[in-house]
């Protein structure tokens, strides 16, 4: 196994191929047409070939969310992840399985999950009886994520399962994006309270569960694993000035207007240092929040279930009207009528 897993060892610059086993089939199954679908998604299925060739984090998201899309199954990423096993999981599925404990699998799991898939927070925080679970994609360009955040809940969810039983529930589950329309089924496959418009994607777990010990726990295949996984991560690019500035602007819309200077401290540099590499890129601080914000308001337009005077507040505008006037500017039509036209198109 360790052979099969470790043969080819191109550089990871997104996520690890292996997030998408299966992924073919699933489309099919739920009558989606896979040559659309990764093409528009720019998705190369030779890339999909080996659990360790890497796939772009942007063309990852996408596919996801194209998929939902064309094959009209809104619940696409919940299912998909629902039945993705740990085993299909490749590198990172491995790390957990060869832990000693259900515990330490899952801070395994955590700790190595950056180098699986970049520009992602994944990390564990002590809640008293429970650990909570969290994982948001942090990628600059990534706005649409709603189908990668609930199968990668289901991903983790399937991991616990696999020791605990196919009865094991968390507390509470948690999102970041609103509420879909058949939310109920979230409900059932969790057997769980879902909370949706939350500030993470997240799994409460009761640390009593998490004691019992990992069926295939292999201290040699585990050092194997992630000495494979670590080696795959040499010499990675890191996330353009950019990018990380668009998921500060993301982050901070949700509390209102995004300010230079807080931007600047979250970077690790000064307001004055961060105009300027902008400027070097042609764009200046204003643009890039309107540019953002012009993303995120189409996103939240195909969310056909959110109203329209609830997207002033995701965009940081404190009136609807001053959303309204920005997208009349992007875009020369209101957005009940993008919406009614997108709706026409599909």
């Amino acid at each position: 196994m360790a052979a099969a897993l470790t043969a080819s060892f191109a550089c990871n610059h997104g996520v690890l191929a292996a997030a998408a086993s299966g992924l073919s089939e699933f489309i099919c199954d739920k009558g989606g047409d896979i040559d659309r679908i990764y093409g528009v998604s720019g998705i190369d299925p030779e890339q999909l070939s080996s659990p360790t060739l890497s796939l772009g984090l942007i063309n990852y998201c996408r596919v996801m969310e194209e998929a939902a899309r064309f094959s009209g199954f809104d619940n696409f990423g919940l299912h998909y992840g629902r039945q993705f096993k740990p085993q299909s999981l490749g590198l990172i599925g491995y790390i957990g399985l060869c832990s000693a404990t259900l515990e330490q699998a899952l801070h395994n799991v955590v700790n190595a999950f950056p180098w699986h898939q970049h520009d992602t927070l994944t990390r564990l925080t002590d809640k008293g009886d429970c650990w909570r679970l969290d994982y948001q994609v942090r990628h600059g360009a990534i706005l649409s994520r709603r189908q990668d955040a609930e199968l990668t809940l289901g991903m983790f969810l399937n991991l616990i399962r696999h020791v605990a039983g196919k009865n094991w529930a968390p507390r509470e589950v948690h999102f970041e994006h609103p509420r879909p329309s058949q939310w109920h089924e979230h409900c059932k496959v969790f057997d769980a309270p879902v909370w949706f418009d939350q500030p993470y994607n997240s799994l409460l777990i009761p640390k009593r569960d998490l004691m019992r010990t990992m069926p295939d726990s292999d201290p040699l295949l585990l050092m194997v694993m992630q000495d494979a996984i670590r080696r795959l991560n040499s010499a990675t690019p890191q996330q353009s000035l950019v990018d990380q500035a668009r998921a500060q602007v993301h982050l901070m819309l949700m509390k209102g207007e995004p300010v230079l200077e807080d931007v600047a401290e979250k970077m690790g540099m000064s307001s004055w240092s961060l105009q300027r590499r902008l400027r070097d890129e042609n764009l200046s601080f204003s643009a890039l929040v309107d540019k953002v914000r012009c993303e995120m308001a189409t996103h939240y337009l195909q969310q056909k279930q959110l109203p329209i005077s609830e997207m002033a507040l995701l965009l940081g505008y404190s009136e609807v009207s001053a959303f309204s006037r920005a997208f009349r500017r992007w875009f020369g039509i209101s957005p009940r009528q993008w919406r009614q036209d997108e709706a026409r198109a599909v």
